[in-house]
């Protein structure tokens, strides 16, 4: 099987053993606490899973910088993207060793981890800066990513940190999330040895869902981990429970028996184009896929990325060796008026545009909400069924 990123075994930071979790929760009742960002939450609980391995807490400003600049840390070990836990208030917690994370995603909000604090830092101006635009490649605030990364604050708060809770992932989706361990550890009882992984915040129409009959059958894989974001997503975006149910069906009707996982990670969309992809590609070698899918404008929003540049920066500006995982280069893949199937559109030169199904958000936004079913070259019916009901209850 695949090695994690960095080392030969998974480095989870939840704490498992039950008489050691119950003494740090009771520990945490006398620790001073804070509430941390969402983003924050995120990361703590990816770190919790084994997902962002062998990462041992947040990062230290200098460490937060090389990720950024680099994606180089100062002990020289490989990590894409800054984990931070960024406050705009430490005085709660000034002066103390150990400190209580607490969950802003939940009611009461719990305690989500205890941190042994190495350092608290004043993060400049200039830093943000820099941090922002290598991780986002813009400092527009009107970009969603470039928004949450810079509202949270600019203290930053470093050191280990055992997790103690999955924020509400675990309980809101019991049947979908799973940590790093658990699909390595199903992966494995499956049998498989080549596994692919794709990546969606959307529910799946069939050209994503021939994209992954192709990349199964062009890679020789044993099986597919659709892996999905149930983390906040931005305005508009479908709500997880119901991509969950639209991409089940799916499966269940269209896919082989012991071929495809369905599973989810807890976590909030960085929306960071090709850095974010990259993450992505790090998380999924941790959680045992052997190859990636990562087709045009991956992990993007708007205009701030090049249609490929998800894929080239593994060419251009990762370090030679870092990531063991193979990237699956797609291209936009469309059904095909011609060929009567979905192809990959760069495969089929001979193609106008006339010659596609080709349907935008909008348009297929709008068909559902009306109760039209999107044509059966665009989406599977049985799915298509599960989002109509979805958009009519909306307006009911």
């Amino acid at each position: 099987m695949i090695k994690p990123v960095g080392s030969d075994e998974l480095k989870p930071l939840f704490v498992y053993d039950s008489e050691k979790h119950h003494a740090l929760m009771h520990e945490a009742e006398s620790l001073p606490s804070v509430v941390i960002s969402s983003q924050a939450a995120g990361n703590a609980v990816m770190m919790g899973a084994g997902y962002f391995s062998p990462l041992q807490g947040f990062m230290s400003v200098a460490d937060a910088m090389g990720a950024a600049e680099k994606m180089t840390l100062t002990d020289g070990s490989f990590f894409p993207v800054p984990v931070l836990c960024l406050l705009d208030n430490v005085d709660a917690i000034k002066g103390a060793k150990r400190i209580a994370l607490r969950d802003p995603n939940m009611e009461g909000t719990p305690v989500l981890a205890i941190m042994d604090v190495a350092a608290i830092e004043e993060v400049t101006d200039a830093q943000m800066k820099t941090m922002t635009q290598k991780v986002y490649r813009t400092e527009d605030p009107d970009h969603v990513g470039v928004a949450a990364f810079n509202g949270q604050g600019r203290f930053a708060v470093s050191g280990s940190i055992q997790v103690l809770h999955f924020s509400y992932f675990q309980d809101d989706f019991p049947d979908t999330f799973r940590t790093a361990v658990e699909i390595r550890n199903e992966i494995q009882e499956r049998g498989w040895r080549r596994v692919v992984a794709f990546q969606t915040r959307n529910p799946m129409h069939l050209a994503h869902e021939e994209l992954c009959h192709m990349a199964m059958d062009r890679l020789n894989c044993d099986g597919l981990v659709i892996h999905m974001l149930l983390g906040k997503l931005k305005k508009g975006d479908i709500p997880a429970p119901v991509r969950d149910a639209a991409i089940r069906k799916m499966v269940e009707l269209y896919f082989p028996p012991n071929s495809a996982m369905v599973t989810g990670y807890g976590f909030d969309m960085l929306y960071a184009g090709p850095r974010e992809a990259v993450l992505h590609a790090y998380f999924r070698q941790n959680m045992g896929a052997t190859h990636f899918i990562i087709g045009r404008d991956h992990a993007g929003v708007g205009d701030y990325y090049g249609a490929f540049d998800a894929q080239t920066i593994f060419d251009e500006e990762v370090p030679a060796g870092a990531l063991a995982i193979e990237i699956f280069k797609a291209d936009h893949t469309a059904y095909s008026k011609k060929l009567n199937k979905v192809v990959m559109m760069c495969e089929a030169p001979d193609h106008t545009k006339e010659d596609f199904v080709l349907l935008s958000g909008t348009k297929v936004r709008e068909m559902l909400g009306n109760g039209i079913a999107p044509p059966p070259e665009f989406s599977r019916p049985e799915v298509a069924k599960i989002l109509m009901d979805y958009y009519q209850s909306l307006d009911a």
